[in-house]
């Protein structure tokens, strides 16, 4: 069965974030800070944050139950699930184990995978296992499930406008409009410590900004110059931008976006890449005998090479900002929310374009692959997956949040986090039908969950731990 599976990649794609958010400038009135801090600084617009009904489980249940009802696909189908995750709910249980109510109910126990956890990288592990096992001898002939759930909280400061919060759920499978150029791919791992969530009783992580950027752009550099090795060695050519047809950066906040596709750009003159032009070049030459180390901390550089990539940004990165620069942050599903964003913005001429995906974990992980997108077959098109997505329709339908209120919200999660033996209020009513929440923690630590029905006010049945 193995070795005949073609085209192994993304059937199908479902995107859930809460309804709650708050608008970046704002927040920057709110902080007093300079005019456009959050939001030419940042490149950020708006963010999305869980109130107290809503965490990563429900976003999960939310994301999966609404792919399963909506390509119609029977939970038996299903062979293996994996959740890429940093939110730590249990130290212990899985969130994939929560997410099994959903496939109990129909009889389907027989479901490999767990949850993996490293910072933002553990959805894209979690891709890369599931398309292993469709392309393995293990293969059952049976879907894979990969869910990329997250809650980005900051303490107050600096670090705060860069949250954001999302669930998304992907069917993995051959013959897929969203196929993996497998041999294309390549990974920088390494011991940093530039981002890291230390301290179990606080959901708030330590932060190094600086090196972080550091560590996001220097493992950009060794993924890229790889995978260019890779595919020069495969196709006998050279590989530079001209032959991506969009890029997708994973997402903390929109200016580092930016800072990376310039990078590339600069990595592309370095290699003497025939497509850049004498203007890029002359802007570019002062630059060339910079160190790696230096290149990172210089200004005058970042500035030249944003300029020299302007144009290229706009054609091949812009498509692919919309939910990040909407939501936030979403850690693991960030990478993801960028390329449904890419597929809302363009999937009628997508159909043989190659995606170059750049995916980063603090701490640290790297991996840059590619897709090569196909029209599909319905349910598994692109339309329809951006049909289903209804990417506008959720944005439209948020309800923002006063900053007041944003800061009372926070307080109250913090509180709560770790906490147990407690109700929550069960107001569901900024909520869409269908939408799971949070109704109780118990004197166990049990978490409990109900689902806003469709065309009434609450459900009675609540989904725990068991039955």
């Amino acid at each position: 069965m193995a070795s005949q599976q073609k085209n192994v990649g993304i059937l199908a794609m479902e995107i859930y974030f809460p309804p709650t958010c708050i608008q970046q400038e704002v927040l920057e009135v709110h902080d007093e800070v300079s005019k456009g801090k959050y939001t030419i600084g940042l490149g950020q617009d708006c963010m999305a944050f869980c109130t107290e009904v809503e965490d990563v489980i429900s976003m999960s249940l939310t994301a999966v139950t609404s792919l399963l009802q909506k390509y119609k696909i029977d939970p038996k189908q299903i062979g293996r699930l994996e959740v890429g995750s940093e939110t730590v709910i249990d130290k212990s249980k899985s969130i994939k184990t929560f997410l099994m109510q959903v496939f109990e109910e129909s009889g389907n126990t027989d479901i490999e995978g767990v949850d993996s956890t490293n910072a933002c990288y553990g959805g894209t592990a979690a891709l890369l296992n599931c398309v292993n096992w469709v392309e393995s001898n293990s293969w059952d002939g049976r879907y894979g499930l990969v869910v990329c759930t997250d809650s980005a909280v900051y303490a107050k400061g600096p670090a705060r406008p860069t949250g954001g919060a999302a669930a998304i759920a992907m069917l993995i499978g051959p013959d897929a409009p969203i196929a993996f150029e497998s041999k294309f791919r390549a990974s920088h791992m390494s011991h940093a410590y530039d981002f890291y969530k230390p301290n179990l009783a606080s959901e708030y992580p330590v932060v190094d900004g600086k090196l972080s950027q550091t560590c996001y752009l220097m493992a950009l550099d060794s993924c890229y110059k790889r995978f260019c090795h890779k595919y020069e060695k495969l196709e006998g050519k050279q590989f530079s931008v001209a032959d991506g047809d969009y890029f997708v950066f994973h997402s903390p906040y929109n200016k580092l976006v930016q800072k990376s596709f310039a990078r590339l750009l600069f990595n592309d003159y370095l290699r003497n890449a025939s497509f850049i032009d004498a203007a890029a070049k002359e802007k570019l030459a002062p630059f060339s005998t910079l160190t790696g180390d230096e290149s990172y901390q210089s200004r005058d550089l970042e500035k030249a090479t944003q300029q020299a990539a302007k144009p290229l940004y706009d054609v091949k990165v812009q498509p692919t900002t919309l939910i990040p620069k909407q939501v936030g942050n979403m850690y693991t599903a960030s990478l993801y929310a960028a390329l449904a964003s890419l597929l809302h913005n363009k999937h009628n001429s997508l159909a043989g374009q190659r995606v170059v995906m750049f995916s980063y974990g603090s701490g640290l992980t790297a991996t840059i692959f590619s897709f090569h997108l196909r029209d599909g077959q319905h349910p598994f098109s692109l339309s329809n997956i951006v049909s289903v997505m209804n990417v506008d329709k959720k944005l439209k339908s948020r309800h923002e949040f006063p900053p007041e209120k944003f800061v009372e919200t926070m307080k109250l999660m913090e509180h709560r986090y770790g906490a147990k033996d407690f109700v929550t209020s069960k107001d569901c009513s900024l909520l869409a039908p269908g939408t799971y929440y949070l109704t109780e923690v118990d004197s166990m630590y049990r978490r409990f969950y109900a689902k806003k029905a469709v065309g009434a006010m609450t459900e009675n049945r609540s989904l725990a731990n068991g039955h």
